[in-house]
């Protein structure tokens, strides 16, 4: 079910039974893959319908460069840190210095890793990937780091973080390079290929050509052979850091899982910088010219609370937003609550700044997550409770406030309104510490279609009555700008405000499907012809695909 992918003659060992793949010009099949049995992908999402989820994370990156060291095991603890990004697959290519080898498989790092295939996994650099699915499906072939050999004998794996939004242009260079595509889907895959297109040119010197023609949000570990690398998009809207290990470097999605690995924070990659390591040290080069521009809904949902984003701690951001919040929207009440765990820092900011007790009002059963298995309708009316609980003895007779971080569709807080009226409160307000979500992200997160955000269409009264709460209030964008610490200007703020930093294509040229026949469509079409009329536009004439376009807006894997 694994794929290892090699150059040279190095394997996995005969047990794992993996599909083998030379990484060569043209991918040779060496054996039959396995069936492929789905599994659940232990997201503990915002609803219970799988079909319906609430904002998926994006996805976690991690490389390594450090001879003498158990390279795979340190990525695998990485990406272990990094699994809230994603849960859909996990992959690690390592290299020894003669060869590059990839294992990956659909699901969980825990899932798809064991002791005995990290062992076979050996060598001085690594990178690794936690993958939910942005442009192309949730599929094996889709799982990550790609790779792709060059015809001079170079290989090349991938991993990324972000979404681009001209992948449709990207692949007809591709197309136009005579570059096949490998059965894979997915931009990362693109970028792969777009790589090795330039066998006359050194990995570096081929990325510093590559690297100014993409287009949207990238986060990138990738390799050759010999050395590592790191990139980061002109606009940095995914977070990326480069740390120190004794004998080595390491480079990740988040300072967290730095700190798993043991490697102290050196500094962010900057925006718009390629970073090279190898056996002659880092070295650093520029692509573009950098205009921050990150992501302000990590700093609200996605990043895990111990991370640090430029300079400003995960965990006290939240806690100020939550202090704002009790500022911008005070009620009288007895108990203040968090949806756990993502509402859990907000709520205690509010109670701190309001004065109002904080304490547990939900119990969240860790186990529970998105399977393949759909609910039956008896399930469905049960709704949210096979996740969360009341604390029915510490509601009962209170006026509660309940914190959590988004919503998206209301499914989650119309049931958490309703379980609370149920086990006793008197009276239910709503708290949420990010401003209504109005707009799709077309960067590397997954939230609904437009069509389907609560926030379009109705104003906050609106929403109040269709989730049943005595009370609703968010935290001001303005207010949720000030928790960060950063400026308005170095942040993109686009499912907030509509304001899309990095230009979007027209028509269905977007989306998470939008290489799935591509090729089929590019063959002596323009663009004119592969547009639908199905998009429409935001703020500024910026496009967005509608629910109507062919396929979910979606974020990176």
């Amino acid at each position: 079910m694994a794929l290892c992918v090699g150059c040279g003659s190095r394997t996995l060992s005969e047990s794992t039974e993996p599909e083998i793949t030379r990484a060569t010009g043209e991918s040779e099949q060496i054996s039959k893959r396995e069936r492929q049995v789905p599994r659940g992908d232990g997201r503990l999402s915002h609803d219970l319908d799988p079909q319906r989820p609430g904002p998926q994370d994006a996805c976690g990156v991690f490389g390594v460069w450090a001879p003498g060291e158990e390279v795979a095991k340190l990525t695998y603890f990485g990406l272990y840190a990094l699994q809230h990004r994603g849960q859909e697959a996990a992959g690690i290519a390592v290299s020894d210095g003669s060869g590059v080898v990839v294992y990956k498989d659909l699901g969980l790092v825990a899932q798809v890793f064991d002791e005995p295939t990290l062992a076979s996994l050996r060598g001085h650099l690594a990178i690794g990937h936690t993958r939910y699915s942005t442009t192309g499906g949730s599929t094996w072939e889709n799982a990550q780091p790609t790779i792709r050999a060059n015809t001079a004998g170079t290989t090349i794996a991938l991993a990324h973080n972000g979404n681009l939004v001209n992948t449709a242009e990207l692949a007809r260079d591709a197309i136009e390079r005579g570059m096949d595509s490998d059965g894979s889907t997915s931009d990362t895959a693109l970028v792969t290929t777009l790589l090795a297109s330039r066998p006359d040119l050194s990995v570096e010197a081929a990325a510093l050509e590559v690297l100014p023609t993409l287009r949207g949000a990238f986060s990138f570990v990738f390799m050759d052979e010999t050395t590592l690398y790191a990139a980061r998009d002109p606009h940095g809207v995914r977070p990326l850091v480069l740390g120190r290990l004794e004998r080595g470097w390491v480079v990740a999605s988040e300072t967290a899982a730095l700190d798993i690995v043991g490697a102290s924070v050196v500094r962010e990659v900057e925006p718009g910088e390629l970073i090279a390591i190898d056996e002659h040290g880092l070295r650093s080069a520029r692509f573009a010219a950098p205009e921050p521009k990150g992501c302000l809904f990590e700093y609200v949902y996605i990043a895990r609370p111990d991370t640090t984003i430029a300079g400003r701690n995960i965990h006290a951001a939240r806690v100020g937003i939550g202090r704002r919040l009790a500022r911008e929207h005070p009620v009288e009440a007895d108990l203040v609550i968090p949806v756990p765990e993502s509402g859990t820092p907000a709520a205690i900011g509010y109670a701190e700044e309001s004065g109002i007790t904080y304490g547990a009002g939900l119990m969240k059963n860790p186990y529970v997550g998105r399977t393949f298995i759909q609910p039956s309708q008896t399930l469905r009316q049960l709704g949210i409770r096979l996740k969360l609980n009341p604390l029915r003895e510490n509601v009962r007779g209170k006026r509660v406030v309940v914190v959590d971080d988004s919503i998206v569709r209301g499914n989650t807080q119309r049931a958490i309104v309703r379980m609370l009226r149920e086990a006793g409160a008197l009276e239910v307000h709503v708290r949420i510490s990010s401003p209504p979500v109005n707009w799709p992200c077309f960067y590397g997160i997954d939230f609904a279609t437009r069509a389907e955000l609560l926030a379009n269409g109705l104003d906050n009264e609106g929403i109040r009555r269709s989730i049943g709460s005595d009370s609703l209030g968010y935290v001001s964008l303005a207010g949720l700008i000030a928790a960060t610490e950063q400026p308005k200007t170095r942040l993109c703020r686009a499912c907030f405000d509509g304001e899309y930093p990095i230009e979007l294509p027209a028509g269905n040229l977007i989306g998470k499907h939008v290489l799935e026949g591509v090729d089929r469509r590019v063959a002596g079409a323009g663009a004119e012809e592969v547009a639908s009329a199905g998009a429409t536009r935001g703020p500024g004439g910026q496009p967005f695909v509608s629910s109507s376009s062919g396929g979910e807006v979606s974020s990176h894997a």
